[in-house]
């Protein structure tokens, strides 16, 4: 951990020998060693007025500044300080770690910090803590040969630390040279000082060149230390995923959530995990309780939504996408996903407003005008419906049901060879399709020609054996035929119909998810 450097260098002298300057300093230096930052600054106030161009008063306010986060005053008192001693290397220390501590914030901290820590070196070559601090910021920015030669003129002593050996097994990594790579992995892990700081420190340079094996080589090392924090779990659980390791991933991320207050972020991963793992009412119940720990973020109420809408809870997604939609009205997904559920609703028309909304804000998107024109068709605007379609046929990703939806439209319209064109080429771009092939099994039998509706209607079935449309149309055909299956067949869909109308009841069901204590 980074902290920032007092000036005391003149404590060993008695107290008479000490200017008043100097006890000045001291004096405040203990209010801030006991925390009492508010009366230290009352010290400094004072001090300034007697002293206006002492650096070391300057990089004291700055400490105090940094530890109540206020980044602009500290980086400004620490460059008063260094402006008037350019070689005040305390200061300069402070400054890179005041820029290394804020990186998250400020996207150009890294280069600053580096920046800082070569200027200490520049007068000051052999400096430990500037070469090593550097080595570390030319790591992260990408630079792993020039941090190489940082870590490099780092005291021999130095060289068989922890710190050293993670900082190597990094830049080997960055540099694909795997060998190096392991054998200052495996000179970290048998380090007696190794710890999670260390593993934690390349993590993220190691996951993203694929070394899985190492990290996970790390966390088998940490698991002998007595007490492992909760970030390495979490870590560890998101390494076991990447993976497919999926039942470790689980253990590892309940127990990063294990003895405190799990972070949203964490139940979202943990989210993700459960759905993987078909594992929905878990997901729904980590859902649950991040929409209870921020209850006006959007993007939570939205994937309890999409979960819901795939194990066709339709009244509970509809909740959760109005509520998404009443927090961010304009967002694109949001409005489409809320059109597709009201399209299963017992009035399809419900969707129209949200998919209007969607066209609205993204005009010339295909998905839009496929499920648009799907809306208008269940609702018998067919005029409508061949607008939407005829753009949505256009684009190749929803060509296939676009033609298949032509297909109904024009069979409603009794247009049947235009009808068994557009089917045709549903199958054609979708061999797959078995609705497709109901439905042109449904115009065969509207042209009488029943060998092709059964020809038809049996690829169908092969396809999706349940198809209620396909059962329901080669029932009407026997029926139309006097054919002798059809009893059997009237059998047959009796359970496909009693089997569709349970999952609409599921789908249409509200039930209350409670999220996990």
């Amino acid at each position: 951990m980074l902290r920032y450097l007092f000036i005391l260098a003149f404590l060993s002298l008695p107290l008479a020998a000490q200017t008043a300057k100097e006890q000045l300093t001291l004096q405040t230096q203990n209010l801030m060693q006991q925390g009492e930052l508010n009366a230290a600054r009352q010290f400094i106030i004072q001090a300034q007025k007697k002293y206006p161009t002492d650096a070391g008063f300057d990089n004291l306010l700055g400490i105090i500044e940094a530890q109540q986060n206020n980044f602009i005053a500290a980086e400004t008192a620490f460059k008063r300080a260094i402006m008037r001693t350019p070689k005040f290397t305390g200061a300069a220390l402070n400054l890179g770690r005041l820029y290394q501590e804020n990186a998250a914030q400020f996207a150009n901290a890294p280069k600053q910090a580096l920046q800082i820590y070569l200027g200490i070196l520049r007068y000051d070559p052999t400096h430990t803590e500037a070469n090593y601090q550097s080595a570390v910021l030319l790591q992260l920015l990408g630079d792993y040969q020039a941090s190489l030669l940082h870590a490099a003129k780092l005291p021999a002593e130095f060289q068989k630390s922890a710190q050293f050996y993670a900082l190597q097994c990094g830049n080997y990594t960055g540099l694909e040279n795997r060998g190096k790579a392991d054998e200052y992995a495996a000179k970290l892990i048998s380090h007696l000082d190794f710890n999670e700081v260390d593993a934690v420190s390349i993590w993220s340079l190691l996951a993203g060149k694929q070394r899985e094996d190492l990290l996970l080589n790390f966390f088998a090392a940490l698991l002998l230390q007595p007490k492992l924090s909760p970030e390495i779990y979490h870590r560890v659980g998101l390494i076991y995923e990447k993976i497919g390791q999926l039942a470790q991933a689980h253990e590892a991320l309940e127990k990063s959530s294990a003895g405190g207050k799990p972070s949203t972020g964490l139940l979202m991963d943990l989210t993700r995990l459960a759905h993987r793992q078909k594992d929905f009412q878990g997901a729904l119940g980590y859902l649950a309780h991040a929409r209870d720990l921020e209850p006006r973020n959007a993007a939570i109420h939205f994937s309890f939504g999409m979960i819901c809408a795939e194990i066709n809870l339709g009244a509970e997604a509809q909740t959760a996408f109005a509520k998404a939609l009443e927090l961010e009205p304009n967002n694109t997904d949001y409005n489409f996903a809320m059109g597709l559920a009201s399209s299963y609703r017992h009035d399809p028309g419900e969707a129209l407003p949200y998919l209007l909304k969607f066209l609205q804000l993204k005009p010339n998107d295909p998905r839009g005008k496929l499920l648009i024109g799907s809306v208008y068709f269940k609702i018998k605007d067919y005029a409508s419906a061949r607008r939407e379609l005829l753009i949505a046929v256009k684009n190749s990703a929803t060509a296939p049901h676009a033609h298949f939806y032509l297909g109904r439209v024009a069979r409603q319209e009794n247009k049947l060879d235009e009808a068994l064109s557009e089917l045709a080429l549903a199958i054609q771009l979708n061999a797959k399709n078995a609705d497709a092939y109901a439905e042109l099994g449904q115009c065969y039998i509207q042209k009488k020609d029943y060998e092709k509706s059964s020809e038809a209607l049996q690829k169908a079935l092969a396809i999706d054996a349940d198809n209620y449309a396909a059962n329901f149309n080669l029932l009407t055909l026997y029926s139309r035929t006097k054919d002798s299956r059809e009893a059997e067949q009237t059998k047959k869909f009796e359970e496909v119909k009693n089997k569709r109308q349970e999952q609409m009841q599921e789908f249409l069901r509200v039930i209350e998810i409670r999220p996990e204590k």
